[in-house]
């Protein structure tokens, strides 16, 4: 008996619950696949089945043996389409969630080169500073910043640690002054990211290893880390973002460091996607491609 033959045979007739229907489909007859069924049950020493008026119904025993034959199964064809993609160019649609950030400052320095790479893969990128839903939302990869990664349900990659720090814009500073404690800052315009991840206080990270609460009494709150930037450099206050979105503003002088010696913490820049046995090669791809960029 060729035992993948009768698993796949058996898988059917429990999805179809009827031995007809799963004939039909598996292109066979309603006799022949009754003789497979029988010798599988007498192979296994155990009844399977059982029939009845309105259809069949399966056993315990053939419940539990439903469960393997569906792993063992998925399994199997995971791995040959695994074999089977080696030397394929990756292909198809990718739907990837990011934050605006990342789509406006990281996105552009390296979509080119990607779509350069990887031609056979089109990229549906939906921008928002929300969690998205992965598996609901038809997600393949979200790309996000955040304080921790805690889904167990999402195979995470982390791309970059990043840390958090004070910034404003030159302007800003001529006319308001630097800070140069942490207890200045009550004084000075504050721009606070009020996204649903957010906490509505800043933890102050001092260099002797202290921790200091304080509370901003934001004139400008948004939910996007993206303008809370562009509030930053248009000279409205100053706000704490990674350093990975501000790092070229400070080398050009677009931004300056507030308070230098401390941090707010560090975010995690990661990729998520679903977690299943068998990963697209568009989504190996896209990851390992991104994830060089933040090298």
């Amino acid at each position: 008996m060729d035992q993948l033959k009768a698993m796949r045979a058996f898988q059917r007739i429990a999805q179809a619950k009827s031995l007809s229907a799963a004939a039909e489909s598996l292109g066979t007859t309603h006799s022949s696949l009754s003789r497979q069924l029988q010798a599988l049950e007498k192979s296994l020493g155990a009844q399977l089945v059982r029939r009845d008026t309105r259809g069949i119904t399966l056993t315990e025993a053939g419940q539990r043996y439903h469960a393997a034959c569906t792993d063992i199964l998925s399994r199997l064809d995971a791995a040959q389409a695994d074999v089977a993609a080696d030397g394929k160019a990756p292909s198809g649609t990718l739907k990837v969630s990011m934050p605006l950030a990342i789509a406006t400052l990281d996105l552009p320095q390296w979509l080119p080169a990607f779509q350069s790479r990887h031609a056979g893969i089109r990229l549906e990128v939906v921008c928002t500073d929300r969690f998205t839903k992965l598996v609901a939302e038809g997600i393949d990869v979200a790309l996000r910043i955040s304080a921790g990664l805690e889904d167990a349900s999402m195979m995470a990659r982390t791309l970059a640690v990043s840390d958090m720090v004070l910034v404003a814009a030159p302007r800003y500073l001529v006319e308001h002054g630097m800070p140069a404690t942490p207890e200045d800052l009550a004084a000075h315009q504050c721009l606070l990211h009020n996204g649903p991840e957010s906490p509505s206080h800043w933890t102050l990270h001092m260099p002797d290893g202290r921790q200091q609460a304080f509370r901003p009494d934001a004139r400008f709150a948004c939910d996007t880390i993206t303008a809370l930037y562009s509030a930053a450099k248009c000279g409205l206050g100053i706000a704490a973002l990674t350093w990975h979105t501000v790092r070229a503003d400070l080398q050009s002088g677009a931004l300056v460091r507030v308070l230098p010696s401390v941090t707010l913490g560090q975010r995690t820049y990661a990729a998520l996607y679903p977690r299943t046995r068998h990963v697209q090669p568009a989504v190996r791809a896209f990851i390992d491609f991104v994830a060089g960029h933040y090298r």
